[in-house]
């Protein structure tokens, strides 16, 4: 087999429908958008979620709750899986990062206490929960809230 030899295999490339190119090609005339009416004019059709004149699907039920605009997320990590770093070790959001703890650093960094910490580190982050500071602390690290 040669380059110049190679075909797509076949039915892979379809011609794309040339519109309003004489009544032959099966689309003259018209244009395939049939006689008159709303869908048949330049520029026509309904918007998205129209029902013809029904209420719409999303005004008819019901609204609840709200969403704060200038709620803070931070990006999380638990205690298990900083068992990672080696005794000692200074954990900052840089090395989260680096190491790929994290995806990325929204707001900041809380560490949350899942899981059980078996190594003594030294913690920087932005928050802490409760049980987390307790646990690093009893592990013999250190936390320092940035």
């Amino acid at each position: 087999m040669k380059l110049h030899e190679l075909k797509s295999a076949e039915g892979t490339r379809k011609t794309r429908n040339r519109v309003g190119r004489g009544m032959s090609s099966g689309n003259g005339k018209t244009s395939g958008r049939g006689h008159k009416g709303q869908k048949a004019r330049s520029g026509g059709g309904v918007r998205l979620g129209f029902e013809g004149g029904q209420m719409p699907l999303f005004q008819r039920l019901p609204k609840r709750g709200f969403t704060n605009i200038h709620r803070t997320e931070y990006s999380i990590v638990n205690l298990e899986t900083l068992n990672r770093f080696e005794e000692g070790t200074e954990v900052t959001p840089e090395l989260l990062l680096e190491s790929g703890v994290v995806s990325k650093l929204r707001a900041g960094i809380k560490v949350l206490g899942n899981g059980k910490l078996e190594k003594k580190l030294t913690v920087k982050a932005h928050k802490f929960s409760s049980s987390a500071k307790e646990a690093i602390e009893a592990a013999g690290g250190q936390t320092e809230v940035i």
